[in-house]
């Protein structure tokens, strides 16, 4: 048997809290690998849960009954079902309420369940529980804390959002304004890169021009005297 017992604290009051939380869509909705079916007559409702213990991963189909106290802000949750093999079977019972913190304006929730399992996979799973519900209640509690709070932060993110949008308006026009600038720029007068060049094929051009000026060397000649050269030297050392 598996055993949970969590505390949340969220930073919304408990009005808000209890809205998200007895909302099965909402509550589904902040768990990883959790899917919520079709409903059925009697008030129940299909759903699904992916959960990974080490290398092995487990999807459960399971019918799940809430039943809920709005005035007490309490709530049950009841659900049984298998894995997708059928190899291991379940059923689970567990209890929320949600009571104001100790500050305004913060909310408290608890959560107490036990889990039962029977077939080939029930050691494994509840060997690796501990970890899979610290892991799953991390993430719920975050989840849940950003949901909460989603209508006051749309209220003023709405804002933000535009001025995020009108600046990047302003700095994509900034940025075409320097642009358009260079253009009209190259079309009245010549960058500074193109006198560089101009300045350098000039250079080019009269170093070219003092070579073709510059009369031809007697390579022929050079080459008698090297050879005579080479005679007296032969001859002097004879």
């Amino acid at each position: 048997m598996i055993s949970i017992t969590e505390e949340i604290v969220v930073p919304s009051p408990p009005e808000r809290v209890w809205e998200v939380i007895s909302d099965p869509s909402a509550v589904v909705s902040c768990i990883g690998g959790a899917e919520l079916g079709p409903s059925h007559d009697d008030g129940s409702f299909d759903g699904t849960l992916a959960i990974r213990f080490g290398g092995l991963r487990v999807k459960f189909a399971a019918r799940l009954s809430l039943d809920l106290d709005e005035s007490a802000q309490e709530g049950r949750l009841a659900a049984r079902g298998a894995d997708g093999q059928g190899a291991t079977r379940f059923s689970a019972n567990a209890t929320f309420r949600v009571v104001e913190g100790d500050t305004p304006g913060v909310s408290r929730v608890f959560c107490d369940g036990e889990i039962k399992l029977n077939g080939k996979l029930a050691k494994l799973i509840e060997s690796g529980a501990g970890m899979v519900v610290s892991r799953m209640t991390e993430e719920f509690t975050g989840q849940l804390i950003l949901k909460c709070a989603a209508p006051s932060e749309a209220l003023t993110a709405a804002p933000s959002e535009a001025l995020t949008a009108a600046s990047a308006e302003s700095l994509a026009q900034g940025a075409e304004e320097p642009r358009a600038a260079v253009a009209e720029g190259s079309l009245a007068s010549p960058p500074r890169s193109a006198g560089l060049f101009a300045r350098l094929r000039a250079w080019w051009a009269r170093r070219r021009s003092a070579r073709t000026a510059r009369p031809p060397q007697p390579r022929v000649a050079r080459r008698a005297e090297n050879q005579s050269g080479e005679a007296l030297d032969k001859g002097g050392r004879r």
